[in-house]
């Protein structure tokens, strides 16, 4: 839901720190003048122009949820500068769908409207790596809840948002990296989000080099927090720049 929450007055959403403003999570992996995406949340628009996106090359997508899907509307000047060619969006079939009932005017095959995006879905399923610009994407299966979605590694690097459970099978998807980025929400547990605690259980199966915490909810305050995880791990926090060997 973003911090400060709508609504709340609690300590982290009154917080004056920086840190502890959240815009809903994306993230953009940058390397030889190219730029893909992973995920355009509602808040993309804001974060492109904070970060100095003027080019996207491709977005992966994670899942349909509405704090990773909505901002894909605000492709559409980027994609415009594309022309002739369209952003390829990579996602599995559910979320495909799912982005073309709430963006049908962008994707309906009779479509008049003039200003669509110049954007195209391509299927990505299991396990599979798309190569872009001499760099290797693989999709890997997380499970949130009840619900198959996507994690991406891309070189010695890893996004895995909105998940509690990684299968032993994509586990060894993810060995000798240097960084990962994941999913630690709050102290509390949560029927579809991995837990603080959870979450450097997992980074201490993993081992990489480096781990940041995303998609932390109003009951995480940056500097009471942060200092309490063990090495090597550390929250994230907005236009956080990470450099690794993609």
């Amino acid at each position: 839901m973003g911090v400060p929450t709508l609504g709340c007055t609690c300590r982290v959403c009154t917080s004056a720190d920086p840190r502890d403003r959240r815009s809903r999570p994306s993230a953009a992996v940058s390397w030889n003048d190219h730029c893909v995406l992973i995920d355009t949340g509602p808040d993309f628009r804001e974060q492109a122009l904070r970060e100095g996106i003027r080019s996207v090359d491709a977005v992966f997508y994670t899942h349909s949820h509405a704090d990773h899907v909505l901002g894909l509307d605000d492709l559409r000047p980027l994609s415009f500068l594309k022309k002739p060619n369209r952003i390829p969006l990579y996602a599995d079939k559910p979320t495909a769908r799912a982005l073309e009932s709430i963006f049908h005017y962008h994707f309906a095959p009779d479509g008049t409207y003039p200003h669509r995006a110049r954007v195209q879905i391509h299927h990505i399923s299991g396990s599979e790596s798309v190569e872009l610009f001499g760099a290797s994407f693989q999709r890997i299966p997380l499970m949130h809840g009840d619900m198959e979605i996507a994690g991406f590694r891309f070189g010695r690097a890893a996004y895995l948002t909105d998940m509690n459970s990684i299968p032993d099978t994509s586990l060894e998807l993810l060995r000798d990296l240097d960084v990962v980025v994941i999913d630690a929400l709050r102290p509390q547990p949560h029927p579809s989000h991995s837990t603080i605690s959870e979450s450097i259980a997992w980074i201490e199966k993993l081992r990489p080099r480096s781990a940041w915490f995303t998609h932390m909810s109003h009951e995480v305050l940056h500097a009471e927090t942060d200092p309490q995880l063990p090495a090597p791990i550390h929250l994230a926090y907005d236009g956080l720049r990470v450099p690794f060997e993609i």
